[in-house]
């Protein structure tokens, strides 16, 4: 199981590609940056184009998207619900499925904190690919953990299914 995880941003979004052959692995992870200055339209198309080349590049067979965080400024949660979005139609377009998990979901899930700092978040997916080489920016961090957040709920639920049986 291939997934790409997104973390939604419209100046700057994280991608992150993990791949599950029985242990994780680390395909490619990155961030789409866009220009701040230029009108939203722009920054999203710009975002459009920036996914499906990393879909195109990496074939992901199912796509995790954190949902935006509403705290003080509902204006960011807007923008940032507009990133969201423009991932899910271009994962939606390459006909893969989505899921979207909350922001402390993640966090819970792959530091066993919901309210852990960015870099608790990077250190653990760091461990959890066996990996030093993570890029600079968090966003991309943070795009891995909600990959591995989700191929963690895959496990579980195949756990599940056999333990019915």
């Amino acid at each position: 199981m291939r997934v790409l995880g997104i973390d939604p941003g419209s100046i700057v979004l994280g991608y992150g590609v993990v791949d599950d052959a029985g242990q994780l692995s680390l395909v490619e992870c990155g961030v789409v940056k866009t220009n701040p200055r230029a009108p939203v339209e722009r920054r999203l198309a710009d975002i459009f184009d920036g996914i499906c080349n990393v879909i195109e590049s990496t074939h992901p067979d199912e796509v995790a998207i954190e949902e935006p965080f509403v705290g003080v400024n509902v204006r960011s949660a807007f923008m940032i619900g507009r990133a969201q979005a423009v991932g899910m139609l271009a994962a939606a377009r390459a006909g893969l499925s989505i899921t979207c998990y909350s922001p402390a979901s993640v966090k819970r899930l792959v530091s066993g904190y919901g309210s852990g700092d960015k870099q608790q978040v990077r250190s653990m997916v760091s461990m959890e690919l066996n990996t030093r080489n993570l890029p600079a920016e968090s966003d991309a961090s943070d795009a891995l953990a909600v990959a591995l957040c989700h191929l963690h709920h895959l496990r579980a639920d195949r756990l599940a299914a056999r333990a019915r049986k």
